[in-house]
């Protein structure tokens, strides 16, 4: 869970404690109500000329002050709610602090590592120009690693979604995405796998059976979780699932994937974790609002689908973002092995005609 999920916990705790005080408030109210009419009442059974008078004065007295102590009861009970409330908002406000410091952490971290891959592509770069000064035309000392091109066969999209709680729009990027992919140039060359309620045994058994050459993963994540479903019916809490384990998952398959695409908030700091595995791997370097990673997701899959390289899918998609308005085109980080080139490498192409 990341600090915008606590953050609203937290504003509904705060409005149940005020709707919980202002029926505090009203019951005392009502309270002083019905005790001053009480009293009034016995002020004017004492001045009674009658003895029926004044009893008829009394009984209504002795009703006003049932009522009141009533009430009392209703406040008493109410104010130990707001207080019951009050103690969970206070532990939810600690929480949404400590949360958004480990996501500054993260981000902060996220950057560094990023600007370390730049000055690695930046040396790797520079060997490659030595290298072909020194050596024969055609020789290359530096070989880019030896990727499971997917060029014979379709290139097959794991589609993971979890929204446990209901409160994320992961059906609708789903349709977005299948509907960019059947619209792109060389839609016949992409195969989908789509689990909208994705679970840890889900996602193993896909890793085995459908080989996928991209996993996706939209839904809740931090620096170092990822939430999956639990299979249940309904809204539930989420299978919390570490990155290590996710990355290691991963990595144990003989058929790895070429690229992991992790559209959920804080998710760049994994990234590292999973290019020691994979080529490529993209997450987000904070939270990013639904309708952002939406687009993002749908142009991405649209631009590999028309042959586009990955750096130019995560380029223009990061243009759509912006292009759309929205504010969060620069979180979506693309990582990469040392020895891979993403401007170089093109996951669907075309057989020859």
């Amino acid at each position: 869970m990341n600090s915008s999920y606590y953050r609203g916990q937290l504003d509904r705790k705060n409005k149940a404690r005020a709707d919980a005080e202002k029926k505090v408030g009203e019951f005392r109210r009502k309270e002083a109500d019905k005790r001053g009419k009480a009293t009034k009442e016995r002020v004017a059974a004492e001045k009674a000329s009658s003895l029926s008078s004044r009893q008829s004065k009394l009984r209504t007295a002795q009703r006003y002050e049932d009522d009141a102590n009533s009430a009392a009861r209703d406040a008493g009970t109410w104010s130990t709610t707001v207080a019951k409330l009050g103690k969970e908002a206070a532990d939810l406000s600690a929480r949404v602090a400590k949360e958004e410091q480990a996501e500054r952490a993260a981000a902060e971290k996220a950057r560094q590592r990023e600007q370390e891959q730049i000055q690695r592509r930046a040396v790797v770069s520079q060997r490659r120009i030595e290298s072909r000064l020194s050596t024969t035309e055609g020789q290359v000392l530096t070989v880019l690693k030896e990727l499971r091109a997917p060029k014979p066969e379709k290139l097959r999209v794991l589609l993971l979604a979890a929204a446990s709680a209901g409160d994320l729009r992961v059906g609708q990027e789903q349709q977005r995405i299948r509907a960019a992919v059947q619209s792109a140039t060389h839609r016949d060359l992409v195969e989908l796998d789509v689990h909208p309620a994705a679970t840890a045994d889900i996602f193993l058994d896909a890793l085995t059976r459908f080989r996928p050459h991209i996993v996706h993963f939209s839904g809740h994540s931090t620096q170092d979780l990822i939430s999956f479903e639990r299979g249940e019916d309904g809204f539930h809490e989420s299978a919390i699932v570490s990155a290590n384990g996710f990355a290691r998952a991963i990595g144990a398959v003989d058929d790895k994937p070429l690229l992991v695409l992790l559209n959920s908030c804080h998710s760049a700091a994994q990234t590292g974790k999973l290019v020691d595995t994979v080529p490529f791997a993209i997450g987000m370097s904070d939270s990013i609002g639904d309708i952002d990673a939406i687009t993002f997701a749908a142009r991405f899959y649209a631009s590999i689908a028309d042959g586009q390289s990955v750096q130019a899918a995560h380029l223009l998609s990061q243009a759509a973002i912006e292009m759309n308005g929205l504010l969060d085109h620069d979180l979506p980080t693309l990582s990469c092995a040392a020895d891979v080139d993403p401007s170089a490498t093109k996951l669907v192409t075309p057989p020859p005609t």
